[in-house]
């Protein structure tokens, strides 16, 4: 340890000091995030909200996020509103985020919440933990800002920091708990919460995977790798697997009303339960049929184009085909196509109906 760092002055490392310095003079305006001047008047932040954001935020940039939480809060402004909610409305109004079991675990956790805690978040870092769709940064980042708990916080951007601070050479994910002792350390336990934020924000403003702004840093005086001048090689990372392209089908079907049919996917499985058109039998481990041999019903179906989209683990390429008829006897229902959008479909299925509408 860096004996500037961990000897402390009124019971704040100096690491602390400058980093919240210099958040109070520049922290991110965010919808769910209370700003520095409120939190000193004693004013804390929503759990629902702060739970809400960070389930959002995964995976998720917060230009993205953004509009998504006003739309949520709006719809649903409190956990009694979202557990009194039906799981096709979530979904509907989650439809573009991606990575759709955590709309179902929204749903989830809210029931939890009203049905095991009085509609009450935990404020236990355990008891969190517990709850659907929470994992261990989700429920640190609720007990650390939502309720001031002095426990580390490490997403994407805390690693990097950190990373770079310490100069860590162990690759991320393993060098998680490494950082987390560090944290340990360094946070202020007065301002836990606010301390987990700026760092967050040093990550995403200054600290950057390219071309950090390292003189601009509060606490580049004690950065190893700002000393050694090799930010950019940390945080190490293993190497990503090569994706693979997985291929398959998607039909677009119009009847004379200027109906689509929609159909729901099954249950379990990539984009379980959401709103789509029917596609042929690919999945992130095999493709399906790229032809109409296995179309919904004979037709004359015209070839529109390719769909394509990246997944976790694959990409992913619809060809798309067209017809346009109502006498069919087919798995659905028809959705006036001003109004599909509005239903709860995936990038992919959104891309698909594009693509064959010409839109």
């Amino acid at each position: 340890m860096n004996n500037t760092e961990t000897s402390k002055q009124e019971g704040v490392t100096p690491f602390a000091h400058r980093l919240l310095e210099w958040y109070d003079a520049n922290a991110r305006a965010m919808p769910w995030r209370v700003p520095p001047h409120h939190h000193a008047q004693g004013v804390r932040g929503d759990p629902y909200h702060i739970w809400l954001s960070e389930v959002m935020l995964q995976q998720t940039q917060v230009a993205t996020v953004t509009d998504y939480f006003i739309k949520f809060i709006t719809l649903w402004p409190s956990v009694y509103d979202l557990a009194a909610s039906d799981e096709e409305d979530v979904l509907k109004a989650w439809a573009g985020l991606g990575y759709y079991s955590r709309a179902r675990n929204l749903k989830k956790c809210a029931d939890t919440i009203i049905a095991d805690h009085d509609g009450k978040f935990p404020q236990d870092l355990e008891a969190l933990k517990k709850l659907p769709g929470i994992g261990d940064y989700t429920a640190s980042a609720i007990a650390s800002i939502a309720f001031d708990q002095p426990v580390p916080v490490v997403d994407g951007n805390v690693e990097r920091v950190m990373s770079r601070h310490r100069r860590i050479k162990n690759f991320y994910p393993d060098a998680k708990e490494e950082t987390k002792i560090i944290l340990a350390d360094l946070l202020d336990r007065e301002r836990p919460g606010e301390f987990a934020q700026a760092t967050m924000d040093l990550g995403a403003t200054l600290c950057t995977p390219k071309r950090p702004f390292c003189t601009a840093c509060p606490v580049h005086q004690d950065c190893q790798a700002f000393k050694h001048g090799d930010a950019e090689l940390f945080p190490f990372k293993k190497p990503k697997p090569v994706k693979p392209t997985r291929k398959g089908a998607a039909f677009v079907v119009i009847n004379p009303n200027n109906e689509i049919l929609l159909c729901k996917r099954p249950d379990s499985g990539l984009l379980a339960s959401m709103t789509g058109v029917p596609t042929t039998g690919w999945n992130s481990r095999q493709d399906g049929s790229t032809d109409t041999s296995e179309a919904p019903f004979e037709a004359d179906w015209n070839h529109s184009g390719i769909a394509r989209h990246t997944f976790t683990h694959f990409h992913l390429e619809l060809t798309v085909w067209k017809c346009e008829t109502d006498d069919i006897e087919a798995d659905g229902w028809w959705c006036p196509v001003d109004l599909a959008f509005d239903e709860a479909l995936p990038k992919i299925m959104r891309k698909t109906i594009e693509i064959a509408l010409n839109v």
